[in-house]
């Protein structure tokens, strides 16, 4: 056995127990999902400033956002708008997935939650306040309204978590790292849960004119809802959009034992550089790929275990046929056998969000058993020729899904989750909740009730308690 094998076998394992989503598509994880699940599109006409001006006048734009649930009206006032977005997700997924924080376990529960861009909206108003009525007019609320790592700060102020707490930002990858560097903390010992994602609010009127000047977005005017198409040959550019996806991870040993229910064990996770341009990826994805086989190392698996892709997937040119070459390079002829979708289609872009989102969608699709679709999905090009699940969501059995995300700047991240498997630990617990009831053991793999409770069982038996007996 190699030293990483070794090293492999004796981490803890990690699982995710808990999600939460605010997005234009749904402003929980569930409804998102449901959403993603019937080919909606969340791309809207922006209403939130005057774009009458601007070359791109749509953007995923969150309406009607009420933070009253999540916080008091003094408490919202005081934060960005990314920061109540990071608070809000963070509440939903502690509340899905049953952790209680308290003296006992809040110095193991730490928080990574980051943000690309940060507190733009904050930076613009107090500018205009700076110009309008002076310096001796600005909020003292400025400076932690602004800083990317407030998100995770409030987070663990408000919950009351005290384990470790950072704040990774890394462009468009940010959710992802996020996410994959909390994984790495529980896997070494040094938290037993944490709250980690990404937050994103930048359709501001700085942050459009910035992006529309950098000639990143689409300009399908006449149609928002069909922009954002990946893979299509008639892309042209991405969507942005704002919002938060958080996830819970758990050392598996705890989670069990407070009978947490599971969506899926995190198993690899993969960082590359690109060391090639502030905005381009590197040629024929070689950055992209060389993180999505570090990720496959990291989970010691091989290119053919992989069953779907949730792709970075921006509807962009050099993005969607670099990324198509990355995943070809990696998997080789199984990449035409893997189907990969882009739900940035349906959600547009969240940049420092997105990749958190995304992992939500992933852990719902091993859950399910269902792909969610690319939308928009019209013409072949010719440099993207894999199967991209287009335009209708697909029945699938997932076991082990992958998701890219790409940023400025070259960063790549990928991270692998996988349905968990049951091991000698957790037998013995599915075997009871089996012999008590079928709907317990529904629970216990976190799987819908409109699924066939005879399938359930049956897939129980053959994908859980079969292989290891």
């Amino acid at each position: 056995m190699s030293a990483e094998s070794k090293q492999r076998a004796s981490a803890r394992r990690v699982v995710i127990t808990g999600v939460g989503a605010v997005t234009a598509l749904g402003q929980t994880a569930e409804s998102l999902w449901k959403a993603c699940l019937a080919g909606c599109s969340g791309i809207t006409p922006i209403s939130g400033f005057d774009v009458s001006n601007y070359t791109t006048r749509f953007a995923g734009e969150i309406k009607e956002w009420d933070p009253s649930p999540f916080m008091d009206r003094k408490e919202a006032r005081r934060m960005d708008r990314f920061v109540q977005f990071a608070v809000a997700a963070a509440s939903m997924a502690l509340e899905d997935a049953g952790l209680q924080i308290d003296d006992g376990n809040r110095d193991r529960i730490g928080v990574y939650i980051g943000s690309g861009i940060g507190g733009l909206a904050t930076i613009e108003e107090q500018h205009r306040v700076l110009l309008e009525r002076g310096p001796g007019r600005i909020s003292p609320f400025l400076i932690p309204g602004i800083i990317c790592d407030m998100g995770a700060g409030m987070v663990s102020i408000v919950t009351g978590a005290r384990g470790p707490n950072a704040c990774i930002t890394t462009a468009c990858t940010t959710g992802t790292n996020n996410l994959g560097d909390a994984y790495e903390v529980i896997r070494r010992g040094a938290a037993d849960a944490m709250i980690a994602g990404g937050a994103e609010a930048c359709i501001t009127p700085l942050g459009m004119a910035g992006f529309c000047a950098a000639r990143s977005l689409s300009t399908r005017n006449d149609a928002p809802e069909c922009a954002s198409r990946p893979f299509d040959a008639g892309r042209d550019g991405f969507v942005m959009s704002e919002g938060s996806g958080i996830l819970i991870l758990e050392e598996l040993e705890s989670a069990l034992a407070r009978g947490a229910k599971i969506y899926a064990e995190i198993v690899g996770y993969g960082m590359s550089g690109d060391a090639h341009h502030i905005t381009a990826p590197s040629p024929e994805g070689e950055g992209a790929a060389r993180a999505m086989k570090a990720a496959l190392e990291s989970a010691g698996l091989r290119p053919e275990d992989i069953d779907y892709i949730n792709a970075h997937g921006t509807s962009t040119e050099l993005n969607d046929k670099n990324e198509t070459a990355a995943i070809k390079a990696v998997l080789g002829e199984h990449a035409y056998r893997v189907p990969v979708s882009s739900t940035k289609s349906m959600t547009g872009h969240l940049i420092g969000a997105a990749g958190a989102v995304e992992a939500i969608l992933c852990a719902l699709t091993i859950r399910d058993s269902v792909l969610a679709p690319t939308i928009n999905y019209e013409t072949l090009d010719p440099e993207c020729d894999l199967d991209y699940v287009p335009n209708a969501p697909r029945k699938a059995n997932v076991r082990v899904a992958m998701s890219n995300s790409f940023g400025f700047g070259g960063h790549n991240a990928t991270i692998i989750l996988k349905r968990l498997e049951a091991g000698a630990s957790q037998v013995s617990l599915l075997e009871e909740r089996v012999a008590e009831s079928p709907e317990a053991a529904i629970d216990f793999a976190g799987l819908e009730e409109e699924i066939e409770l005879e399938a359930l069982v049956r897939d129980l038996e053959e994908d859980a308690i079969a292989p290891i007996r």
